[in-house]
């Protein structure tokens, strides 16, 4: 196996996450997922601690990529395994954990009551390449190629609307499924299904309305959607509204991600927006462990804590709260690991 040298490559434009083609992508397009997560919050995890902490070795040297629900993928760990027909340059490019938080801050959605796993895939999937998405689980795949900000954005924007989906309007709760499909349009059950072609399928439909209304500009690069036969959703009166209220209507505060988490170590706080205040980090007793300086960057605020404490003395395992000073809502989680 090569050495994790896909890592935080340079991103050099906008290429595709695609796999078997190497056709620009124009929108987002991934899949669904057997599978679900157990985390409490947005968790990010990114292509390094998800090879070290989720991915086992068979003993015939097969990759396995196994989720905290005990589902199991195999990984193709190289490009050239006869299911990547484009090889690309020779290399897997992760999707970047810095930009997928910017890209969760931007977006216009009260997120703090959603809880999901978000896996930064080193390898794709065997059988399943594209980026997919399940209750509380999203699996980020790479590309053969480096991924542009905007494909990184669409694509996290598209899962993130599976995973609001799952959590806020399931399949069981027919009276919203019924209204949304009025609204948008989709009401003939034989066209529009589980298992009609991939743009046809309303949880794709909703998943591409959720990046086109609340995804930020990166997002929004395309200023298309998959499906391109039914009305743009800007121009669907009370869409908005509708999958704004799947969140109660609360209006978004700047959602503050952590990354990695759980941590050994360093970690990074990053969020959308400017501030200059400092991040302080409290352990279970509320007592004060750690202050970070605020540092600015394209499109938000990011905090870089080496993860010791006013002291300089690395803190031990546990878990800790981090919020930016002189501000109120909820604190981001963290978890130190051994």
């Amino acid at each position: 196996m090569a050495p994790l040298a896909f890592l935080r490559r340079t991103l050099i434009g906008l290429f595709t996450t695609a796999l078997g083609i190497a056709a620009l992508v124009l929108v987002a397009h991934a899949n669904e997922v057997g599978g679900s997560g157990s985390a409490h919050g947005l968790v990010i995890h990114d292509a390094a601690s998800t090879l070290r902490d989720y991915c086992q070795l068979d003993a015939d040297g097969v990759l396995w990529l196994v989720l905290p629900g005990g589902q199991r993928f195999e990984l193709i760990t190289s490009t050239t395994d006869p299911a990547i027909a484009n090889p690309g340059d020779g290399a897997f490019h992760a999707f970047d954990a810095d930009v997928v938080a910017q890209a969760m801050a931007a977006v216009s959605f009260p997120l703090d009551a959603l809880d999901a796993d978000i896996f930064l895939l080193p390898f794709p999937r065997r059988g399943g390449l594209d980026s997919a998405a399940g209750p509380k689980l999203m699996l980020l795949s790479p590309g053969v190629r480096p991924l542009g900000l905007e494909q990184q954005h669409a694509e996290f924007v598209h899962e993130l609307g599976h995973v609001v989906q799952y959590a806020r309007m399931p399949d069981a709760d027919t009276e919203r499924w019924d209204a949304y499909r009025r609204l948008r349009g989709i009401t003939d059950e034989s066209v529009y299904n589980a298992t009609a072609v991939h743009a046809d399928r309303p949880h794709e439909i909703f998943a591409e309305d959720f990046r086109a209304l609340f995804g930020d500009a990166l997002a929004n690069y395309s200023s298309s959607v998959e499906n391109s036969a039914i009305v743009p959703p800007a121009q669907v009166g009370g869409l908005e509204t509708f999958i704004g209220d799947l969140g109660d209507a609360v209006p978004a505060p700047l959602a503050l991600a952590a990354t990695p988490n759980p941590a050994r170590g360093a970690l990074r706080f990053t969020r959308g927006g400017t501030s200059d205040a400092a991040l302080d980090v409290f352990d279970l007793s509320g007592r004060r462990v750690a202050s970070i300086g605020a540092t600015p960057f394209a499109g938000g605020t990011l905090w870089a804590w080496d993860g010791r404490d006013v002291s300089g003395r690395r803190l031990g395992p546990g878990v800790l709260f981090a919020r930016v000073r002189g501000e109120r809502g909820p604190a981001a989680r963290v978890q130190l690991l051994p």
